[in-house]
């Protein structure tokens, strides 16, 4: 964690700039703001038309001088100015008069884990624009762990996996830190592509962006499992003539059709296990991992990760806002820091 907690105490509002949902956390209110991450702006004036819900709604159905963006991706601010603008209309006029008359205006922001100097640079460019003094930059996942109650103050081992919509994280914790961990460039995105490409290819229709997530939903019985339903209609439209068709899709196949992205996380998951101690693996046994982000809810997702570790998974009650409520419980002063104090010689 690049802050401490002493210093997180002191910040007035928290935000997680995620590249599917903008959480912003205020001390005190809580949670003010849950939207996507999109803008809808035209192209000729450069003006800023709608920012989240009604900007994702709007995808894909603009003229074509108005353009829907999205600033963050994989958790990092690809247009700081965007962001900027985007957050000044999520927060409203109310909010933001609200957090200027604080003196010396503080804020904290999630990181990926390992997030590179220029990419650390962009989040706190972005918050300072929006007045903010001074910046604390806290690792996505410690304040995942933090946000679903883990004990990660504790000499412990804890395993969390954050699925974004960009990518996925998942390291082991103990002692408030992490011992290993990686991030894989893969997520709920991913996933959607890889359904979108095999209704193309194998059924020659082309699906709706806003109408995978529900393709995942409707397949769902015991979700994207060997339990579930076998087959489900949907619609779409055709490649070759663009008139709207229906056709029946094979679950079996669509399971298949995700498994490479899928596959990816499986060998991450190795990977910080390889490289975590044995006396914290052991403890990984009984407590086995617990899943948060959006993308955590992708139906037999948990069953699947199960059945290839061997070991328990558990999704958060709420695992889509646990990074931003993590970084509130920090700013409220509700984690109370290890305590080490030196032995006397």
């Amino acid at each position: 964690m690049t802050a401490r907690l002493e210093q997180l105490r002191r910040c007035h509002f928290a935000v997680d700039l995620g590249a599917a949902r903008t959480r912003v956390y205020v001390k005190g209110a809580g949670l003010v703001v849950d939207q996507p991450s999109a803008a809808a702006v035209n192209t000729r004036t450069g003006a800023l038309i709608a920012v989240g819900e009604l900007a994702e709604r709007m995808k894909g159905r603009t003229p074509s001088y108005i353009r829907v963006v999205r600033p963050v991706s994989g958790g990092t601010v690809v247009d700081i100015d965007m962001a900027q603008r985007m957050l000044r209309h999520l927060l409203g006029d109310r909010i933001r008069r609200t957090l200027r008359r604080r003196p010396g205006l503080r804020a904290a922001a999630c990181t990926p884990h390992d997030a590179d100097p220029l990419a650390q640079r962009a989040t706190i460019e972005t918050l300072v624009g929006l007045g903010a003094r001074r910046v604390e930059l806290v690792d996505t996942l410690i304040a995942a762990a933090v946000g679903c109650g883990l004990p990660v103050e504790r000499p412990e081992a804890t395993m969390i996996l954050v699925c974004g919509a960009a990518t996925t994280q998942v390291a082991v914790l103990s002692l408030g830190s992490i011992v290993t961990a990686e991030r894989m460039s893969v997520g709920g995105d991913a996933v959607d592509h890889a359904i979108v490409q095999h209704l193309r290819h194998q059924h020659e229709l082309m699906l709706p962006s806003q109408s995978v997530r529900p393709l995942q939903l409707a397949l769902s019985g015991n979700g994207l499992t060997p339990h579930g339903p076998e087959s489900t209609e949907i619609h779409g439209r055709d490649v070759a003539t663009g008139l709207p068709r229906s056709v029946k899709v094979d679950t079996a196949a669509v399971r298949h059709a995700i498994q490479t992205p899928l596959t990816a996380v499986l060998d991450g998951i190795g990977k910080v296990l390889r490289g975590c101690p044995p006396d914290l693996v052991a403890d990984l046994v009984d407590r086995g991992i617990m899943m948060v982000g959006g993308s955590a809810l992708l139906p037999g997702l948990d069953q699947m990760l199960r059945q290839a570790t061997g070991m328990p998974v558990h999704i958060a009650e709420r695992p889509d806002v646990c990074a931003v409520q993590g970084l509130g419980a920090m700013l409220e002063g509700k984690i109370a820091p290890l305590a080490l104090n030196p032995l006397a010689t």
